[in-house]
Order: structure tokens, then C-alpha cells, then sequence
């Protein structure tokens, strides 16, 4: 029997706490997590930065967050210098973790010169955290999921 295995967790080994702190610190500039662009959209005043939705008509249709600005992916080198300003901060969200559209916009978005950020989650996450969304029919809000949002809304509890 072998009792030197290490588990799957451990098996590569985890980074020095310097290495992990730059990696960490560098993410936090990359991403933005929805509970933290509700609060910043629900402030009074300008957020600093515009949230954009990078999915299709027919999604944007089935819903989107209030304010968002409506910019497929396949479209942002034709419409972007149209839509946004480059001097201001850009976030963008596809559906969920499940998606990688929200960071396909994103890089399209910083090769064109945009600073840009991706929404973890996305909108599924928005609407599970029971936030306000738009829909063809209107404004619609759901409950929150107890499993995805803390009982005081706003914060991911973290």
C-alpha cells in the first residue's frame, strides 16, 4: 500500500502566498461579480463603467439587466466606437458560468482599446440573486435563490 499519494486537490502543489496574491490581485482586475454591479448600477450617481450584454436579439429579448447597452459579440468591431465611449470602463455578461461569451466580448472589446471587466455569473446569476430584470413583458423580479444569494441582498456574503 502506498501511503505517500497525494490527493487530487494537492497534487499540484499550491502556489507560494506571493505568487497567489498577484495572481488574486489580477483577477479581481479582470472580473466583477454580479452582487458587486447591482450595488454599484444602484447607487446614486454614475457607476464609472457601462454593463454590456454580448448575447443575441432573441436572448436580450428573453431578458437583460436594466441599463445594460445591447452589443452582440459578432457586432462589436462594426458597432462599438458607435455605442461606447473607450474612455469609459466596459463590463461585460453573457449568460452565465456556463458561457464563455461574456469573456469572448471581452476580448474583442480590449483589442479594439477597451477597458474591460467580465460579470462572473452572468445574467442567470443576476436573476437567481433576485435582482431586477427586463423582459418583453416588462420589469420582472424573482425570488432569490437561497443557494446563490445571502439573505442580506447585495452582498455575496463573502
Amino acid at each position: 500500500m502506498n501511503t505517500t499519494t497525494v490527493n487530487p486537490v494537492l497534487r499540484a502543489a499550491p502556489a507560494p502566498p506571493a505568487e497567489a496574491a498577484a495572481y488574486f490581485r489580477a483577477s479581481l482586475a479582470f472580473h466583477a461579480d454580479v452582487s458587486d454591479v447591482a450595488a454599484a448600477l444602484a447607487a446614486d450617481g454614475d457607476p464609472g463603467f457601462v454593463l454590456v450584454d454580448c448575447r443575441s436579439t432573441e436572448s436580450w429579448d428573453q431578458g437583460h439587466v436594466p441599463g445594460a447597452v445591447h452589443l452582440p459579440t459578432a457586432l462589436m468591431s462594426e458597432q462599438a466606437g458607435r455605442l461606447l465611449d473607450p474612455a469609459v470602463p466596459v463590463v461585460t455578461y453573457c449568460w452565465g458560468p456556463g458561457c464563455n461569451g461574456a469573456t469572448r466580448a471581452a476580448l474583442a472589446l480590449a483589442e479594439l482599446g477597451y477597458r474591460v471587466k467580465e460579470m462572473l455569473g452572468g445574467y442567470e446569476y443576476w436573476v437567481r440573486e433576485g435582482f431586477a430584470h427586463e423582459t418583453r413583458q416588462g420589469t420582472e423580479r424573482r425570488a432569490a435563490d437561497p443557494l446563490t444569494a445571502p439573505a442580506d441582498a447585495g452582498d455575496c456574503g463573502c
